[in-house]
Parts: structure tokens; C-alpha cells; sequence
């Protein structure tokens, strides 16, 4: 073979060797993956971030990955979805991970604890200081790999049919309250329990329950909350920034290219950002028209109930990272992460809201 035959084929071998993942990549068969969630079928900001990551996913595959979607009780009932994709049931859940603290406390942390952070501080816990490789620790054993997926933002306190003037009016109250908010609250006398969030509206009406919280503004306009309860209280101490997870089965991520799992993560994360700013734009809309057009008048807590509330959550938490090794260890790195969020806020975000509040009349 002559010298420029020779170059020739040498880089056409090139080409072709640098092609290869590529068309092997594109031309990978279809997998079609199934979803379980916690909530019901379009249920805004809930039921539709799940729909809207699937969505991201197929698109940044070019449909190489399916995901089909399924509402609470279509597959399996709300709070069986993790064990569901553990099994090997479903590939991926979406859901809140404080649904599992019968199976270890430490889940509380990564969906949320009372006084505990902030959306953005969340996600700086669990990107950028430690959180995901311990969510990925306690997971793992149970067949599962957690992902960051959406945020509610700030909540609100809930709904009441009863007004809360001090701690001793929690006493004998039925709440729906899950994770260690709803502990807080039962040491303070009340009667915490979890049920979905399509079942609180007729718990409500029918006396089932005396107050309940589920999510915010946005949420519980759609629900219809302010028809079957009077008096709408803030802040949402037992969530400050409500963390819902995206779930894999963990032999189906291992099963993943590394691109695909990049894909997945990204997908994720993205899917945080965009919908805490879509709650927090609509929670606003919404506030405005319960107020607008419902008479809807929000109430603070008070300082008083408040504290009080407070005491008990941080019993609870202590009470909590003492069970077992592996919380404990969680609950340090959350507790740190906190400390340090705290110290920036006092003189950032924090400073800046107060800030822009002077001399402004809207």
C-alpha cells in the first residue's frame, strides 16, 4: 500500500472509531420505563413536575427513554410507590421520602425538618455538602437511588376549623401532618395522622380531621381547602423548603450508560429549580385570589406557638438522630449544613428582604 493510501485508510478508521458510540448510542434499542407517584393524576405543581421530568427525560434521549406515567392508585396506592420500585414493580417513583420514616428516620431529612432549610439551602445541603452521598448510603441498601427532583418552596401552616391562640389549643386536635412536624405537634397534645393529599378536602368536610396542611397557596386553592376550613395559618414551620424525590431502582440505574445517568441527575436537578419557581409564582397568584375572591385572611402563628412548637421539634430531632448510626451520622451533616446556611442568611437573603421592605408601600 502506497503512503497516501495508507493515511487515507488510517483516517477513515479514525472516523469510524470516533462515530461508533455515537450510532451506537443512536441506535440503542427503546427502554420504556415505568413511573409511580403520590399524587393525583395532573395535580398542579405536584402531579405535574412528575410528568414534566419524564418529558425531560425522553426529550434530552430523543425518545430512546419512555417513561409512562402513573397517578396514586392507578399502579399502586400513594405511600407504596418506593416499595413498589424496590421490588422491581416500577423503574421510578416521585414522591416525598418523609413517607418512609417506618423505615428509617433519617428519610425525614431529605423531604423536610421543622425549622430546618430553606429550598436553596436544601439544595446546597445535598449537591454541594455531603447530602446526596449519605441519602445514597441510606438508600442503597433498600434497592433504591435518590434524586433531588422538585421543591414546593416555603409552605403554608395549614388549615383549621379551630383558631390557635396558644400551644394548649393543639391539645386533642386531629391533623393531617406528616414527617416530624406532626410528631412536634403530638407532643403538644394533638392527634397527628397521614393520609394522601386527594383524601384531605373530605376529612375536612366531615370532621374526620380538625386541620391539615398540604402544601400551599397553589395547592390548596386547587383542592378547594378554603371551602371546608376557616382559618389559614403561617408559616409552614414543619416544611420551609419540601423536598420530593425522584426514585430509581437501583439495578436500573446500574443498568444506565453513564451518560443516561448524567441525564437522569441533570433532568433532576433541573426539574428543582424550575419548579420552585413556578410555585412560588403561582402561590402568589393564588394567595391573591383567596384573598380576592374566597376572603381568605392568612394568620401568623404567633411567637408564643411558635416557640413552643419549636422546643418540641428539636426534641423530636434529638430524639430522632439517636435511633441509629446511620441518622446520626445524617443529622450531624444536616445540623452543619443548617448552622452555616443560617450564618449567610443573617447577612444575605435574609438581610436583603428586610432591607427591601423600607419605605415601600406595595
Amino acid at each position: 500500500m502506497d503512503r497516501r493510501k495508507f493515511i487515507r485508510a488510517a483516517s477513515l478508521g479514525g472516523l469510524v472509531t470516533g462515530l461508533s458510540p455515537v450510532r451506537a448510542e443512536a441506535y440503542a434499542p427503546q427502554r420504556k420505563l415505568t413511573m409511580v407517584t403520590s399524587w393525583p393524576a395532573g395535580f398542579p405543581g405536584l402531579g405535574t413536575s412528575a410528568d414534566r421530568v419524564a418529558r425531560s427525560i425522553e426529550a434530552a434521549t430523543d425518545g430512546r427513554i419512555s417513561i409512562e406515567v402513573h397517578a396514586a392508585g392507578e399502579c399502586v396506592g400513594p405511600f407504596e410507590v418506593f416499595d413498589a420500585v424496590a421490588a422491581g414493580k416500577a423503574d421510578l417513583y416521585h414522591s416525598a421520602d418523609y413517607y418512609q420514616q417506618h423505615k428509617s428516620p433519617a428519610y425525614n431529612f431529605f423531604t423536610a425538618i421543622p425549622f430546618g432549610m430553606t429550598a436553596s439551602e436544601m439544595a446546597g445541603w445535598i449537591l454541594h455538602a455531603g447530602g446526596q452521598e449519605l441519602w445514597d448510603e441510606l438508600s442503597a441498601p433498600m434497592g433504591i437511588k435518590p434524586l433531588m427532583c422538585t421543591s414546593t418552596g416555603a409552605q403554608m401552616g395549614g388549615w383549621f376549623n379551630r383558631e390557635i391562640r396558644e400551644p394548649a389549643d393543639f391539645d386533642g386536635l386531629k391533623i393531617r401532618m406528616p414527617g416530624i412536624g406532626g410528631e412536634a405537634l403530638s407532643r403538644l397534645g394533638a392527634l397527628p395522622v397521614n393520609i394522601a393529599g386527594g383524601e384531605i378536602r373530605q376529612a375536612l368536610q366531615d370532621g374526620s380531621l380538625d386541620a391539615a396542611e398540604w402544601v400551599g397557596p397553589w395547592n390548596d386553592l386547587a383542592a378547594g381547602m378554603h371551602e371546608v376550613a376557616e382559618h389559614y395559618y403561617y408559616p409552614g414551620f414543619h416544611e420551609p423548603g419540601g423536598t420530593l424525590t425522584l426514585g430509581v431502582n437501583l439495578d436500573v440505574w446500574h443498568d444506565f450508560s453513564d451518560r443516561d445517568r448524567a441525564i437522569f441527575r441533570n433532568a433532576a436537578t433541573a426539574e428543582y429549580t424550575r419548579s420552585l419557581a413556578e410555585f412560588n409564582v403561582k402561590n402568589s397568584i393564588a394567595m391573591n385570589t383567596l384573598a380576592g375572591e374566597h376572603g381568605v385572611v392568612p394568620k401568623f402563628l404567633g411567637e408564643a406557638v411558635l416557640s413552643a412548637i419549636a422546643r418540641q421539634a428539636d426534641e423530636a430531632v434529638a430524639d430522632l438522630a439517636g435511633r441509629d448510626a446511620v441518622t446520626a451520622k445524617i443529622h450531624r451533616s444536616f445540623v452543619a449544613a443548617r448552622r452555616n446556611a443560617m450564618r449567610w442568611a443573617n447577612i444575605g437573603e435574609e438581610a436583603f428582604t428586610r432591607a427591601r421592605r423600607l419605605n415601600r408601600a406595595d
